[in-house]
């Protein structure tokens, strides 16, 4: 009975210091992030954040000169005028004013903070951009010149080196992936030059894109940043820094609780590649990607609009050499999923060069597994311009003039076109498109006059024949939406996905038809003979264009009082219609007047015999 009680008395004395080591732990936990504590982890941190001033060189405005002020207006005898007018006096050999220009210095201000006792600051790039001396201070009133041990402008970080003479206070990166929105941050900085100043805030939101280049994925804080704050640390309730202070959204240049930061799994990629080697050396496999909107996943038959869609495949790059291709959309990116497009440039970037990736796209239905070698970025900007070709339409004796599909009229990329809309030699191919309905759905797709399509479906198209053709199979496939490449004139592609509609298919030639029948194409003998009957000479009916032919449109063109470009379009076509409609309306009408004119002789004559 005793032994019973003992072990009675054991295991309520085993279960009541469980209870107690939880409710330990549990403290812990909260004393870790209790809101009393933040002192503690201020003091800790603040002597790691820095004051950052910087002086410079005014950049010199282009209009410096045309925009200088007049010598003011003052009275004879004044003390000042004999001042102004030596420091606004003429040169009497050009007659330009001789005003005294004197460098003007710049200071900005701006904060930091130390990761490494040996006198390693990060800031932003902004910060010390164009700087001629980098000055940091430090909270004991300590001030040390600074020089630049590398920068990157894509991700607004710099890494800055002082020679202090005594090891300073450092900070540690912390993992921004594990914060969440509503957690409490801490950003320290030195805003309008008041070192030291802390203030605290929330996540508002990961993952923010502020169109501020290729890397976007801020943490937004309501935090109060103002000026000044840029490049200051951001830091999470164990005294880690989890962002660095970057931008704010404000109508007055304070705060306005909307900051943002660059996340510290960006930031310790990159300072460890400047500190390294000086500058970042990221990775890139040769694409140019575009988002996959829901019209566009529609269109390739991809079930949700994921992954980033690759519209353009550089020539001899790591891409084209794993066998990716125009079209393919790419799902994951060494072992992890592609969200959306604009994740996909700081996945591809932050792989070491040389690294041999595993790759998931969706081609044609299927998903596929590529494997693919990443390459170094070059920093300078890599142009993928192909050479200049002429766009033709070959074995036809019909030209269509213009055709309207889609909610837009295309016509053949030729070099007037190329002339008109200013396109560039890079687009080699292609139809232009010339004007767009502005209730179709082109429209809200943005799509603009000068505009080429290259592709229908994935197939190319270089002829307004092309266009008949892919359009009349793409209308039999059973997808609500068509998949269309499309180029504007700099040459920068895009794939969007348009839908059909009733309309949509109906294949309309605008005014490209014989003067009997509109809807038939107009064959360039046609627009010969039509020519030949309005009693202009184009040479041989034999449908080629040559000389005189261009000069008999011309010439037409000209008498018609429009621009006379020389080209068979469907303004010649209805020109010339028009032009045999009214011949034949002026002969009709002298034959009704003959006939009215008789009958009138009739009537008198009769009139006489009575």
């Amino acid at each position: 009975m005793q032994k019973w009680q003992l072990f009675v008395v054991t295991k309520t004395t085993f279960q009541l210091c469980c209870l107690v080591a939880l409710l330990m732990i549990m403290s812990s936990s909260i004393h870790a992030h209790d809101p009393a504590q933040i002192p503690d982890i201020v003091e800790r941190v603040l002597p790691a954040v820095v004051n950052i001033s910087t002086t410079g060189k005014a950049k010199a405005s282009k209009d410096a000169k045309t925009s200088a002020p007049s010598v003011p207006n003052l009275p004879e005898g004044s003390p000042f005028r004999e001042f102004f007018e030596e420091f606004f006096a003429k040169d009497p050999k050009t007659g330009k004013r001789k005003r005294r220009s004197r460098p003007r210095k710049v200071q900005s201000l701006g904060s930091g903070f130390i990761i490494d006792a040996a006198g390693l600051v990060v800031t932003n790039y902004h910060v010390i951009a164009d700087a001629d001396e980098i000055t940091v201070g430090f909270s004991g009133g300590t001030k040390l010149k600074a020089k630049i041990v590398g920068t990157d402008a894509k991700t607004d970080l710099a890494v800055l080196k002082v020679e202090p003479v005594a090891p300073l206070t450092s900070v540690a990166f912390g993992d921004s992936k594990t914060l969440r929105v509503g957690e409490q941050v801490i950003a320290i900085g030195n805003p309008f030059g008041l070192g030291g100043t802390v203030s605290l805030g929330v996540v508002s939101a990961k993952n923010r894109d502020i169109n501020a280049g290729s890397y976007d994925d801020f943490i937004q804080s309501d935090a109060a940043v103002n000026r000044g704050n840029n490049g200051g640390p951001m830091f999470n309730l164990h005294g880690e820094v989890v962002g660095v202070n970057t931008s704010i959204i404000s109508p007055s240049g304070g705060s306005i609780g909307i900051g943002f930061a660059v996340p510290s799994s960006t930031a310790k990629n990159v300072v460890a590649q400047l500190r390294q080697f000086g500058e970042t050396r990221r990775g890139t496999i040769g694409v140019r990607i575009q988002t996959v909107t829901d019209e566009v996943a529609s269109a390739i038959g991809l079930a949700k609009s994921t992954g980033a869609l690759i519209n353009e495949v550089i020539p001899g790059r790591p891409a084209e050499q794993a066998g990716l291709k125009k079209g393919d959309v790419l799902l994951r990116w060494n072992g992890v999923e592609v969200p959306q497009m604009r994740a996909l440039p700081g996945m591809v970037a932050g792989t070491p060069p040389g690294s041999v990736v595993d790759a998931i796209i969706f081609r044609d239905g299927e998903r596929l597994a590529k494997k693919v070698t990443v390459a170094r970025l070059e920093e300078s900007s890599h142009s993928a311009a192909s050479p200049d070709s002429k766009a033709t339409n070959k074995g036809s004796s019909q030209i269509l003039s213009e055709i309207e599909w889609m909610g837009v009229t295309l016509t053949a990329l030729t070099r007037a076109r190329r002339a008109e809309f200013k396109i560039e030699p890079k687009v080699t191919a292609g139809v232009v498109v010339t004007n767009v309905h502005p209730e179709s759905d082109a429209a809200e797709q943005k799509i603009t006059p000068g505009d080429v399509i290259a592709e229908l479906g994935k197939e190319k198209v270089s002829s307004l024949g092309d266009v008949v053709k892919s359009a009349a199979q793409l209308e039999k496939d059973g997808r609500p939406t068509v998949l269309v490449l499309i180029s504007n004139r700099r040459g920068d592609v895009r794939f969007i996905g348009l839908k059909k509609s009733a309309e949509s298919f109906v294949k309309r030639f605008v005014g490209a038809g014989t003067a009997d029948n509109p809807s038939v194409p107009l064959s360039l003998a046609d627009v010969q003979r039509m020519l030949a009957d309005l009693g202009y000479d184009p040479g041989p009916i034999d449908g080629k264009m040559g000389g005189k032919t261009k000069v008999a449109i011309r010439k037409f063109q000209t008498d018609q009082g429009q621009s006379s470009d020389g080209l068979v379009s469907s303004r010649l076509a209805k020109s010339l219609r028009a032009a045999l409609k009214q011949r034949a309306a002026v002969k009709n009408e002298a034959n009704t007047n003959e006939t009215d004119q008789l009958g009138d002789l009739d009537d008198l004559d009769t009139g006489s015999s009575q």
